[in-house]
């Protein structure tokens, strides 16, 4: 199947898409997380293009889209308000995963009514009912502070993979995955070496609130906290963890279910956090039991 890329908006504030499938059929929007690319999506978008007219989007700071400067919540959320209002789409079936499940469910609120459903893998959910003020650890200044060490530029996009391919982040993609963020989250300088498009500052500034929402103590901006709008969905969502994530992703599951009203859970056995890029026919045949 032939995959079409575009990107829509103004020069300077593109938002990079990709579309699996002919036009006609129901949309689904697909949303990545942190660090990654529309391209990840792959494996699944092509199984689920027999059925939906599939979108992917670069979320701001990654791939080919925008990159300026700003990245909070509400920032991506409006980001998937852009895209579904330059295609006017409609009865939109939202899949994300993790920062990006948060992109659909905030998106909502600016969007009411043209989501049928949303299938969030991960979110990053804090509970605003139970904000705490004393701001970020120490210990999560670390992890935040931690992406600026990343290895931003290698010789090849053979070394990217042979370097990923043990890295526990990456060791159980499958092949087709990882080569597709290797080949598209890299950008390719002059002396043939390529360079992270998401760089070890865009990542920083983005974990910085994702940390935030974790440890319970994200404010927002002058926009307010966007977390208290989660109460106001209005279509169905199933909220997924697996079985291998970190204790924190499940720990925000619970505050999605607590705060969402039409909500419904699943859980991957035998997966990690990216899911979608481990065992991706399960993520499709969840994703196509949800939608019945």
């Amino acid at each position: 199947m032939i995959s079409q890329r575009f990107s829509i908006g103004p020069v300077g504030e593109e938002i990079a898409m990709i579309q699996w499938g002919e036009r006609g059929k129901p949309p689904a929007l697909l949303v990545h997380g942190t660090g990654f690319v529309a391209d990840v999506w792959d494996e699944v978008a092509r199984e689920l293009a027999s059925t939906y007219t599939v979108y992917a989007l670069d979320r701001r700071g990654h791939g080919a889209s925008h990159k300026p400067g700003t990245y909070h919540f509400l920032d991506f959320a409006e980001d998937v308000y852009r895209v579904i209002d330059a295609l006017g789409l409609r009865d939109v079936y939202g899949i994300g995963h993790s920062a990006g499940a948060t992109d659909l469910l905030l998106a909502t609120k600016l969007l009411p009514g043209r989501f049928t459903r949303l299938f969030v893998m991960e979110p990053t959910i804090m509970d605003p009912r139970a904000v705490r003020s004393e701001g970020l650890s120490e210990e999560s200044l670390l992890q935040v502070q931690g992406a600026l060490r990343r290895r931003a530029e290698f010789d090849s996009p053979d070394a990217v993979f042979e370097r990923y391919r043990t890295s526990p982040t990456f060791a159980d993609w499958t092949e087709t995955s990882l080569w597709a963020y290797v080949r598209h989250g890299f950008v390719p300088l002059d002396d043939g070496r390529v360079r992270l498009c998401c760089t070890p500052e865009i990542e920083a500034a983005m974990l910085r609130p994702i940390y935030e929402a974790m440890t319970q103590v994200y404010v927002g901006d002058a926009r307010g906290n966007p977390f208290t709008a989660l109460a106001e969905i209005d279509c169905p969502v199933r909220v997924t963890t697996t079985a291998k994530s970190w204790p924190v992703y499940k720990e925000m599951a619970a505050r999605a279910v607590a705060l969402i009203p039409h909500v419904s859970t699943l859980v991957f056995e035998g997966a990690g956090h990216c899911v979608a890029q481990e065992v991706p026919a399960a993520v499709v045949e969840a994703v196509r039991e949800f939608a019945r």
